[in-house]
C-alpha cells in the first residue's frame, strides 16, 4: 500500500495539472450500461475525479490497480457524492460504500480487489446492483 504522504505529495503536484483525456469504455452491470473512463496509471488513479463539479447519469471511473490488494478511497476534492464498488479479478463486487464529498475518510475494500468502480452515490442501489454482481467489459478481467 502507498503511504498517504506519498498520495498526499502526488496529488498536490497533479492537481494543477491539467487532466488528460482517459480512455472510456462501456460497462455492464445487469442490464445497466455503464460509460467508465478508465484509470490505470498511477498518476490517473491520484486525480480520479477530483475537481470535477458534475457526473454524468450512468458516467464513472473505473480504477485499474497492478494488484489485488484492500485498495481504499477518499474523497480530498472530490465535489461529487460518489459510490464505489470495490470489484474482484473477475470484476464481480466485493462491497460498495457511499461516500460524502471533500471527506478525508477511508473507504476500503472487504477483500483484496483488483478494480474499483465509482458512480454518481446511489447509482448501485436505485439499479439494484449488489455485492455478487460481476460487471462486464472490464478489461484484463478473469473469467469465472
Amino acid at each position: 500500500m502507498i503511504p498517504r504522504a506519498v498520495v498526499l505529495a502526488a496529488a498536490l503536484v497533479l492537481a494543477p495539472v491539467a487532466r488528460a483525456q482517459l480512455p472510456v469504455i462501456q460497462l455492464q452491470a445487469g442490464m445497466h450500461l455503464v460509460r467508465a473512463e478508465v484509470a490505470d496509471t498511477f498518476s490517473a488513479r491520484m486525480q480520479g475525479l477530483m475537481h470535477r463539479k458534475a457526473l454524468a447519469q450512468n458516467a464513472g471511473m473505473l480504477f485499474v490497480f497492478e494488484e489485488s490488494a484492500t485498495h481504499c478511497m477518499w474523497m480530498k476534492n472530490t465535489y461529487v457524492p460518489l459510490s464505489v464498488a470495490f470489484l474482484d479479478e473477475a470484476g464481480a463486487i466485493i462491497n460498495i460504500a457511499d461516500m460524502t464529498p471533500h471527506s478525508e475518510d477511508s473507504h476500503c475494500a472487504a477483500k483484496p480487489a483488483r478494480y474499483a468502480l465509482e458512480m454518481n452515490r446511489g447509482w448501485f442501489a436505485e439499479r439494484g446492483v449488489k455485492p455478487g454482481t460481476r460487471l462486464r467489459g472490464i478489461p484484463g478481467a478473469k473469467p469465472n
